[in-house]
């Protein structure tokens, strides 16, 4: 227990050590796509007003993510397989176990891309109802919408979303080491689909989610915002009757109904759910 405050700081310089030059790759590629390719013209991302809020969320959800992932993880190993002693730990968790970690390594990942992304389109159509939508306002919050939103997320609806999801998977038996690949592929196109662009893919529209297709979930919820759930494969919106992409018609004007009354810094839109 000495020990945990180190540890904590020392995933923070790796978090940080990661993050910051994708940061700026993401950055530098936006920012050109986004001079040809505009969805809605106007103020560039780095000039946006809730800009440091952005950035903030940018290197704290990471962070937080992966301390609660290992947490859990840790939680789950010991309640559900009696495992307490940390090399039983890294070794159990080291290359998945049961029946899913003698797939392909490939196989896992796609399996894990497909698992997650259905678990939480129905988290998503969750958070739009009831008492779980203060949490999620959060993330539909920013009027200036492009790739830096991406990470703008409430800590509870983080927990309640991808990082469940994936302690789950992961105590399935797939294998950490998917995330190699899943990992950088959420991160680009999170940001992708925040991004300020026109592209819908034509016909593959219906394959991977795209910047107009998630760009109207954050209209108005008259306009669309009860509409595109998915994260990643539309196919669920097309599915269960959520699918929205009007034809010749681009989205604009977002965020959240009270939008003149939500807090613009960090503190207080974390403190926003329990206000409310």
């Amino acid at each position: 227990m000495s020990n945990l405050p180190m540890e904590v700081v020392e995933m923070l310089g790796q978090t940080i050590a990661r993050v910051v030059p994708v940061t700026i790759v993401l950055a530098l590629v936006f920012s050109l796509l986004t001079h040809f390719w505009a969805c809605n013209p106007g103020t560039p991302w780095w000039r946006k007003r809730e800009l440091v809020t952005d950035i903030v969320y940018w290197f704290f959800v990471p962070l937080f993510g992966r301390v609660l992932r290992i947490g859990l993880l840790v939680l789950g190993a010991g309640v559900v397989f009696n495992i307490h002693d940390a090399d039983a730990l890294i070794a159990f968790y080291d290359n998945g176990h049961g029946p899913l970690s003698e797939l392909p390594l490939w196989f896992q990942a796609v399996l894990f891309l497909v698992l997650s992304d259905f678990m939480l389109y129905w988290l998503h159509r969750m958070f739009h109802g009831g008492g779980f939508w203060k949490y999620h306002a959060v993330h539909h919050s920013s009027e200036d919408l492009d790739w830096i939103s991406a990470a703008r997320f409430h800590p509870v609806n983080l927990f309640l979303g991808t990082i469940i999801v994936d302690v789950i998977l992961l105590m399935a038996g797939i294998s950490p080491n998917v995330m190699l690949w899943v990992g950088p592929f959420n991160m680009f196109h999170s940001a992708f689909v925040h991004a300020n662009l026109n592209w819908t893919l034509g016909p593959f529209r219906y394959v991977l989610a795209t910047p107009v297709f998630h760009r109207w979930h954050h209209t108005a919820l008259e306009v669309g915002g009860n509409t595109n759930f998915a994260g990643t494969f539309p196919l669920w919106d097309v599915l269960f009757g959520t699918y929205r992409m009007p034809e010749n018609k681009l989205p604009d004007h977002y965020g959240v109904d009270d939008q003149a009354t939500f807090p613009q810094e960090i503190a207080g839109q974390l403190a926003y759910p329990f206000r409310h």
